[in-house]
């Protein structure tokens, strides 16, 4: 099954339940795969290899070990050092200093192949994966709303960086809603990937072509940079919750706010809590997880706690016991925005992916290389200039990221795979998506349509209040703010608010996925 909100359109057929047996219209492209089912969610509106961003996997089987962990994400460059940014308060978002991380992502696509054949036995070749993106970027791809929206909001903002004209713009200006966008320089590169191989970006002629325009341009990040490049296989963290495991990724991500959320919730009455309460109870969790997160995560090699044991049930119990259902807490601020793509595919082997990659903020740096097509991501800003903060800019050090593909395996034999884009909404959706889902028995489509909340920032917002759609009842509204909430009321379905998926397999053999509606979403079984 595959769930996919992307910000174009994309050949794929809606369905919410399927049974084990392929078939359909997209068989003949899938045929060398077996039974798919998949979900994901695209941030914007191209195919998902244009990005030089960081990626992150979970892959398992539906009953046995504990997940394969691919943990892909970049260090910052050898010329990322406070000396290079001295006289600066923060690094820039935007331009040629923003690009001072190594960009993961083609490495982490590498690192799932050898996943793939080694749980499976088999892989389809480099060219057959790569040919639809190569199509899309070279005959081109229809542009969404969403798309348009957000280049006509950062037009003035990036017009002037390196290659965004030339790459994100149509005539100077921002390309129309269902108008052909073309991609052809990303053409090239995908075509040189295929022929070259993937570990060209980091160690062969690509990887020269890459230093060369990061030279030229001013990036912190050289050739040798990239060449030390690889991607990590590591130990995923681990809830158990009465509803069974749920699995999330270790630092440098924020897993652990989405897993200790989850497992302070557990010891809330949340079976038979109504909406108010449902979201009073998350949002006080939240800022506790956050707080978990403002004083732990770090680069992995950095650590001072095995962030394992912050979710024993000792620990979890001491924070559940925090939470005050008559008065919101106070709290401190948000991390920010994120262009972020979740993917989710289960197939009828039993096994099951979670995936996210990321340019961090809309169109990432801006920086597009030259002749490459490749707009470099911002992840290091996510840095302090503050040398004794626990996040200070560093050459070789990860920097701090919102991604976390989640996966479950619950006590009914249901295996569930989800996650959602939307930097500290992140987290936020999943709990809302569980909760709803696992704890209080609503529907899986109708847990991702319902209306949703964000504490704190996500991509376009810059204010820490409490953010509720519009199509919560004024009841609710009414409720959170006498409890102490700053309540911001938004549109009935506000990107703002992240765009989720999910696939369930359930003991049966049916296979049930969602998608989000406030994003251009499908969900499809081949």
């Amino acid at each position: 099954m595959q769930v996919m909100s992307p910000r174009t359109a994309w050949p794929l057929r809606p369905t919410s339940c399927q049974p084990e047996r392929a078939g359909g219209a997209a068989r003949r492209r899938q045929r060398d795969r077996g039974d798919g089912r998949g979900s994901g969610h695209h941030r914007r509106g191209l195919p998902a290899y244009e990005r030089a961003g960081r990626r992150w996997l979970l892959a398992y089987r539906a009953a046995g070990r504990r997940p394969h962990r691919i943990d892909a994400s970049g260090a910052a460059g050898s010329r990322a050092t406070l000396a290079a940014y001295d006289g600066l308060t923060q690094i820039p978002h935007r331009g040629p200093q923003a690009a001072l991380t190594v960009a993961g992502t083609v490495s982490g696509w590498d690192e799932a192949l050898k996943v793939s054949r080694e749980m499976t036995g088999k892989t389809l070749p480099l060219a057959r994966l790569l040919a639809d993106a190569i199509d899309y970027a070279q005959n081109g791809t229809p542009v969404t709303a969403s798309q348009a929206h957000a280049t006509a909001s950062k037009f003035d903002e990036l017009k002037a960086i390196p290659g965004f004209a030339e790459t994100w713009l149509v005539d100077g200006k921002p390309p129309q809603v269902g108008s052909r966008f073309y991609q052809p320089a990303m053409a090239t590169t995908l075509t040189r990937l295929a022929e070259e191989g993937l570990d060209s970006f980091y160690r062969g002629p690509l990887a020269e072509v890459l230093a060369h325009g990061m030279e030229t341009l001013g990036l912190p990040v050289t050739l040798a940079d990239l060449n030390a490049h690889a991607a990590r296989r590591t130990t995923p963290l681990k809830l158990e919750h009465q509803q069974g495991e749920i699995f999330n990724h270790a630092p440098p991500t924020q897993g652990l706010v989405s897993l200790a959320i989850l497992g302070i919730t557990d010891r809330l009455n949340m079976a038979e809590a109504d909406d108010a309460d449902t979201l009073h109870r998350i949002v006080e969790a939240t800022k506790l997880a956050f707080g978990l997160r403002d004083a732990h995560i770090t680069d992995p090699r950095a650590l001072k706690t095995d962030v394992q044991k912050l979710l024993d049930p000792a620990a979890l119990q001491a924070l559940a016991d925090r939470v005050d259902d008559s008065r919101a807490a106070p709290w401190g601020t948000g991390k920010g925005p994120g262009d972020t793509v979740w993917m989710g595919v289960m197939d009828s082997s039993g096994l099951a992916v979670s995936f996210i990659q990321s340019l961090y903020h809309e169109f990432g740096s801006g920086v597009v290389l030259p002749d490459t097509g490749i707009v470099w991501q911002n992840r290091g800003a996510s840095f302090s200039l503050d040398p004794a903060h626990l996040l200070a800019l560093a050459p070789g050090k990860q920097p701090f990221h919102t991604l976390n593909p989640a996966a479950a395996r619950l006590k009914d034999g249901r295996v569930m795979v989800y996650g959602s884009m939307g930097g500290d909404g992140q987290p936020q959706t999943q709990a809302a998506l569980f909760t709803r889902y696992v704890v209080q028995g609503v529907p899986l489509q109708e847990s991702i349509t319902r209306p949703r909340w964000l504490l704190g920032r996500t991509w376009g917002q810059t204010s820490d209040t409490l953010k509720l759609e519009g199509r919560f009842s004024p009841e609710t509204v009414a409720r959170l703010r006498a409890l102490g909430h700053e309540v911001e009321l938004f549109p009935d379905f506000s990107e703002a608010m992240g765009h989720a998926g999910a696939i369930v397999r359930h003991p049966n053999g049916l296979f049930e996925g969602a998608f989000d509606p406030r994003s251009n979403g499908a969900a499809a079984g081949f």
